[in-house]
């Protein structure tokens, strides 16, 4: 009886030293959540249709009405595309009334030296030069920087330049073209804005590339949660070194 109070009392010990070795955080609120996840899906039906919309499939013998395929890729694309330009307002919303880490993608704070001291550590980290993680509640320096060069300005870019392209398409004295029409001021020709577009697509899909090889890195190698994260909220890292 004595070694059984004994055994419970060591399993009890050494839970509350595994306890103390790691630190959760509730870093990500349920809007940023959903809109991270409303952004993966929008994006990959944009992507697959938006390629069709550039390269076309080849024309199907009949009346045009018994053959609309391609009109339900446009659809779905610019139904994808105003899905995706509401989820990007409500979520700049939300950078100023929610937590400190809601607004960490939107910014670079540039005039920090102690931002760029440590975002030349986490270069290092990634490179596999220190293998000393600092951890972080939220996005790391580089992360942080990555997120807003990389996704959030392109992701305006591609919502402007988008809607630009469907108020063209629709007529001059749509909404759409009297809000983002003056997107023509600057490049005249409809055929650049079309492959500048176009372009910006291949820097999402590489960003989502790179960014999942992150996530998943970052459970394995910082020994911070990252996949996790985006489904509970909560971030975990994880103190021991074993």
């Amino acid at each position: 009886m004595r070694r059984t109070i004994m055994s419970i009392s060591a399993i009890s010990n050494a839970d509350d030293e595994r306890a103390s070795e790691r630190e959760n955080v509730y870093a990500y609120e349920a809007p940023v959540r959903l809109w991270h996840w409303i952004n993966a899906f929008s994006i990959l039906a944009l992507a697959l249709t938006g390629y069709f919309i550039g390269s076309p499939l080849a024309a199907a013998p009949g009346e045009a009405s018994a053959n609309f395929l391609m009109g339900y890729i446009r659809f779905v694309h610019f139904a994808a595309g105003q899905i995706l330009a509401v989820a990007l307002i409500l979520r700049i919303y939300w950078v100023f009334v929610g937590n400190v880490h809601a607004r960490q993608i939107f910014y670079v704070p540039f005039w920090s030296g102690r931002f760029w001291s440590e975002w030349l550590h986490e270069v290092r980290v990634y490179t596999f030069l220190t293998g000393r993680a600092l951890k972080y509640a939220g996005h790391n320096p580089l992360s942080q920087f990555v997120m807003f060069v990389t996704f959030t300005l392109p992701l305006t870019f591609m919502v402007i330049t988008g809607f630009a392209l469907y108020g063209e398409s629709v007529g001059h004295d749509s909404w759409a073209y009297r809000l983002f029409g003056r997107v023509f001021f600057i490049w005249p020709n409809s055929q650049s804005v079309h492959t500048l577009h176009h372009l910006g697509m291949w820097v999402i899909l590489i960003f989502v590339m790179i960014h999942i090889y992150i996530a998943v890195r970052e459970d394995i190698v910082s020994r911070q949660s990252i996949v996790s994260s985006m489904i509970s909220g909560e971030r975990l890292s994880k103190h021991n070194e074993d």
